[in-house]
């Protein structure tokens, strides 16, 4: 299979499998005779791993963890699982820290009267000047 048959199946571009490819997240593929890279089903497995991966926020070192736990027949479930939770934990806390951020441009956006005046108590505050804290 050649890289763009891939990108179909995977739902990558070419230039994404590329990228994979050099950062060392998939079984390099083999080369013909001719250079072309050519792929295999495992491949197609581990860059459809990688892209759903992706899709759910795991960064591309996680990636690499998550591709040689896929190719390594003595994994443990519970380690993929740890790192699944390890994750939602981490996105939870990204969560709560976007809440908060909101709250406060709410408390900001609250402050200002919003009028054709130059005096903005939002650029004020941000500024650490001329506004009493919120």
């Amino acid at each position: 299979m050649n890289i763009s048959d891939v990108a179909k199946k995977t739902g990558l571009t070419s230039k994404a499998i590329r990228f994979y490819e050099e950062k060392g997240l998939v079984t390099p593929p083999l080369r013909g005779d001719n250079g072309y890279r050519t792929y295999g089903p495992r491949h197609l497995e581990e860059l459809t791993l990688l892209r759903q991966a992706r899709q759910v926020g795991f960064n591309l070192d996680e990636c690499r963890e998550m591709v040689g736990l896929f190719n390594d027949p003595a994994r443990h479930s519970a380690d993929v699982k740890a790192r699944t939770l390890e994750k939602v934990s981490e996105i939870e806390n990204h969560i709560q820290q976007l809440t908060e951020m909101r709250q406060r441009l709410l408390d900001l956006a609250a402050s200002c009267p919003g009028d054709d005046s130059a005096d903005c108590p939002i650029i004020n505050h941000l500024a650490g000047c001329c506004q009493k804290a919120t």
